[in-house]
């Protein structure tokens, strides 16, 4: 724990300082600055998750040290994506990551027991876009949450999906996962009576230009309760049921 911490703390056992005033000032302390990156310990504070390592263009020093400064700043558990399997490997040496490659997701410490009472329930198009939904299923469950993976039930055989009815009426967020037309989300969109959440991938032939006309798809859904997050998005898309669900 450090001084500041402390300090404040006995003065809210003083009666010096409310717990409200307290609260707000936690809320509010500065990050850790490691020269290279500025480590918010107080993210979770904040926003209820700590920060999230972005793997990708980092150096294995680099994300050792913002391991490092959360560790040190008492989290337990940290999720770190889209990182490359060499990196990960040269992170072990320090920290006793999981790493999941094909969500290329690393996890320090263990992933908490999920809530009982509520699904995620994560539907992608093909095959092809199990990469983006392991990165949102993986994330879903760092965050504390039960996962009903649903692959490859695309509208090119549409039965696949209508065999899941039951499971996307129980479910409590539904996370669509599709490139191509995108066509997947509005028809689960459609179907279901919770918040259906859009991933479009960069999955499909030239002029589906790396995912733009599935996003562009998604957006103009002509079902009710869809949103749309960035392309190839997962780590997004689950951070957002996530929050739908608290």
């Amino acid at each position: 724990m450090s001084l500041d911490t402390r300090t404040l703390l006995e003065e809210v056992s003083s009666g010096k300082l409310s717990v409200e005033d307290a609260l707000l000032l936690l809320k509010q302390k500065p990050f850790t600055d490691l020269g290279f990156a500025k480590v918010d310990l107080h993210r979770r504070v904040r926003q209820g998750v700590p920060e999230v390592i972005y793997g990708a263009g980092k150096t294995p020093e680099q994300i050792t040290g913002i391991l490092q400064a959360l560790t040190e700043g008492g989290e337990e558990r940290i999720l770190i994506t889209r990182l490359s399997e060499e990196g990960a490997a040269a992170v072990a040496v320090h920290f006793p990551i999981t790493y999941h490659k094909e969500a290329r997701i690393a996890i320090l410490g263990e992933l908490p027991e999920p809530a009982a009472d509520k699904t995620i329930l994560i539907a992608t198009g093909g095959t092809s876009d199990i990469p983006v939904a392991e990165e949102a299923a993986l994330t879903a469950q760092y965050l504390g949450h039960r996962v009903n993976r649903l692959y490859d039930v695309g509208v090119a055989g549409l039965h696949r999906l209508l065999s899941h009815t039951e499971e996307i009426m129980q479910a409590s967020v539904i996370i669509a996962i599709a490139g191509m037309e995108g066509a997947l989300a509005s028809v689960i969109g459609g179907l279901a009576d919770c918040p259906v959440i859009a991933v479009p991938t960069s999955v499909g032939y030239g002029a589906s230009f790396e995912g733009l006309s599935a996003l562009l798809s998604m957006m103009n859904s002509c079902a009710g309760g869809v949103s749309v997050v960035n392309i190839d998005n997962g780590f997004g898309a689950a951070y957002c049921a996530h929050r739908c669900l608290q």
